[in-house]
């Protein structure tokens, strides 16, 4: 007879072909009754709504959003094709923002079907599903990604509201910016006869800087007998040229997303003190604060089935004190990795201090500082070498965010746009706050994410000359909201407040970070994980 270990291990290796058949939202007919009550026991699955499930792990806590947020889009093409069938489409507004590159969760996911309700489906943590009955467009104007029906990108602009282009300003402009000629926009509006949304793409092209496109509109739309009376329907003018045939739309959301925040930050963080002239004691303060800093080392729980979880479930040994044994073990690494790290990013600060551009230093080293970070791990076989070059090639989650990092290949879109913004920014405090937070929002690698992030933005805080400042774990929420923040609502001024306050008590002498008791140290530790990344 099986034992209730192999037993589980049986309903593990069920669910596993599941999810590499790629489903991630579960109907409950996709399960016998005992595998799907077996799971749900043990904490490997959880109950979307009513016949529906997604995966999860038996080491979240209650109310924890990570797994619905990291299945948030697979799940509803699912539900939505089951539902649906294929007469349903993501509404014009929501299919901009996804061609912009914004996968942020919605609290509300408007889609548009021929056989839609008019009312919300309730889902997981506060977020729903509004199908509103309504003709779909034209075949031709629907693109189908990730399982997501979406309107094509000229068909959106058109169909969508002038609220768009004011609220979501760097969607939009990051929509517009795929655009190299006026021909697929006008043939929308000249098959419509939209007069008034001509004169208001005409004016939002120009804001952006694409003068030709908008001249293209406004005369083929007059030549064609229709009146356009041009109208910006932003609410502030871009001050600066996008590459007019940039055709990435992660690229050029960075662009923006660093012009749009960077005039924030100046009235939240201090001057910069200036490079200092006595490098080695700067360095000497830096071996002082290490193992604050060091403190700040993260561990990362991931939620897809692992064949090797099914073997430990198997034979049994999945127990709390083999469990522990692990976590130490998995820490001790992490602080040898951190402590090997550290070292290298010195090295890219003494260079700095010398003068040398610190965005171009951070480009050249960031490499090697994520090799020594998970250096001991590769010894003890817990990460293939292969992990640790270049950027991941999978999809990540940020624990408990609504934010969706880039998929893969978007990761290297953006980020020789990020490190050429670094190189170029002349504000120290702009580098500080914007190399932080558009590096874990790209999140370029599987693991480790906040540990590089913070190293970036102490490298950054040295070519202005201000003080290394530890992130207090007790201020973990704080540094977490306001990360949450400049992520989905495109508000960077709490991160930069947050910042600017930490790095102004370093410079008073009054910073608050330290090393706590083994016994907070346990408290804050289980209290939760900071904000990385979790593989799917």
């Amino acid at each position: 007879m099986a034992t209730p270990s192999e037993k589980l291990a049986e309903s593990l290796e069920v669910l596993k072909a599941l999810q590499d058949d790629g489903a991630v939202a579960i109907r409950s007919d996709s399960l016998t009754r005992t595998h799907r009550e077996r799971l749900l026991k043990n904490g490997f699955l959880q109950e979307m709504m009513k016949g529906w499930y997604i995966p999860s792990s038996p080491n979240d806590r209650d109310g924890d959003t990570t797994p619905w947020y990291a299945s948030f889009w697979d799940f509803c093409a699912a539900y939505l094709r089951e539902r649906f069938g294929t007469t349903w489409c993501i509404a014009p507004e929501q299919s901009l923002k996804l061609h912009a590159g914004n996968r942020a969760v919605p609290a509300q996911l408007l889609v548009r079907a021929e056989k839609g309700g008019n009312k919300p489906t309730k889902l997981m943590h506060g977020t729903s599903i509004f199908d509103v009955r309504a003709a779909l467009p034209p075949g031709k104007d629907i693109v189908e990604e990730d399982n997501l029906r979406l309107y094509k990108p000229a068909a959106a602009l058109v169909e969508a509201s002038a609220g768009f282009f004011a609220q979501s300003p760097t969607d939009a402009r990051t929509a517009l910016a795929l655009f190299a000629d006026a021909s697929e926009i006008l043939a929308h509006l000249l098959e419509g006869g939209h007069s008034v949304v001509a004169g208001r793409l005409a004016g939002a092209f120009r804001n952006i800087g694409r003068e030709r496109i908008a001249d293209d509109i406004v005369k083929n739309m007059e030549a064609a007998g229709y009146n356009v009376r041009e109208t910006d329907p932003f609410e502030s003018r871009l001050q600066f040229d996008l590459p007019a045939r940039e055709r990435s739309a992660y690229a050029g959301r960075i662009r923006l997303m660093w012009q749009a925040m960077r005039a924030d930050i100046a009235d939240n963080f201090p001057p910069a003190p200036g490079r200092p002239n006595d490098i080695e004691a700067y360095l000497k303060r830096l071996d002082d604060i290490y193992v604050t800093d060091a403190y700040h080392s993260l561990s990362i729980e991931g939620y897809r089935v692992s064949p090797a979880l099914i073997e430990r479930v198997r034979s049994g040994n999945s127990n709390p004190d083999q469990d522990e044994q692990d976590r130490e073990h998995r820490d001790a690494l992490a602080a040898r990795g951190y402590h090997l790290a550290f070292q290298a990013v010195k090295t890219s600060v003494r260079t700095v201090l010398g003068n040398e551009n610190p965005g171009t230093v951070a480009d050249r080293d960031h490499g090697d500082w994520y090799r020594e970070l998970f250096a001991p791990s590769v010894t003890a076989g817990l990460v293939r070498p292969a992990d640790l070059a270049g950027y991941r090639s999978d999809r990540v989650f940020i624990r408990s965010s609504m934010h969706v990092p880039l998929a893969p290949h978007a990761v290297r879109d953006a980020m020789p746009v990020f490190f050429e913004l670094l190189a170029a920014e002349k504000d120290p405090a702009v580098r500080v706050v914007l190399g932080h937070f558009i590096f874990v929002y790209v999140h370029p690698y599987m693991d480790g994410n906040g540990r590089m992030g913070r190293f970036l933005m102490n490298v950054m805080l040295a070519s202005g000359g201000y003080p290394w400042t530890a992130i207090p774990v007790e201020r973990r929420n704080d540094y977490m909201a306001a990360l949450e923040q400049a992520s989905v609502k495109q508000n960077i001024t709490p991160f930069a407040s947050f910042l600017g306050g930490l790095v102004n008590d370093g410079l008073r002498g009054t910073a608050v970070a330290k090393v706590p008791d083994e016994a907070q140290a346990r408290q804050q530790r289980d209290a939760g994980p900071e904000r990385e990344g979790t593989g799917q």
